[in-house]
């Protein structure tokens, strides 16, 4: 057996059904894999989390873990009108957002994070109420 290290910031792993791992080309959008995907990402701004969009996994749960910093992770209201929910996470916390459930990102510093999720059918809005 060959092993070979990952970067996991250069990488994403691909858990697939059949038990293959395999690293792969990160991918933030849908996916038709059917596998899980963990990515890990440094980011120092708002922007490198899409603070100004909300993000929904429709076919699984989502693990958002912060490896390094803090992070508020935040849920869009579910009746117009209504307020976000807001999760706020230290180093070495994570949160697991519902299938389905939209949510954002903002930045407390500049931190590592890793995504655990089936990124089949993601989907990806703008923001309208932006602040």
């Amino acid at each position: 057996m060959t092993t070979t290290t990952v970067d996991l910031f250069a990488s994403a792993l691909h858990f697939h059904p059949d038990g293959d791992v395999r690293a792969v080309e990160r991918q933030m959008t849908s996916s038709s894999s059917g596998a899980w995907q963990i990515a890990t990402f440094h980011v120092e701004t708002n922007a490198d989390v899409h603070a100004d969009h909300w993000e929904m996994h429709p076919e699984a749960e989502e693990a958002v873990c912060c490896l390094t910093g803090g992070i508020r992770l935040y849920f869009r209201p579910d009746a117009p009108g209504g307020t976000e929910g807001m999760v706020q996470l230290q180093a070495g916390a994570a949160v697991i957002v519902p299938r389905g459930r939209w949510h954002r990102l903002e930045l407390d510093a500049p931190s590592d994070l890793m995504s655990i999720t089936l990124r089949h059918g993601t989907r990806l809005e703008k923001r309208t109420d932006t602040h």
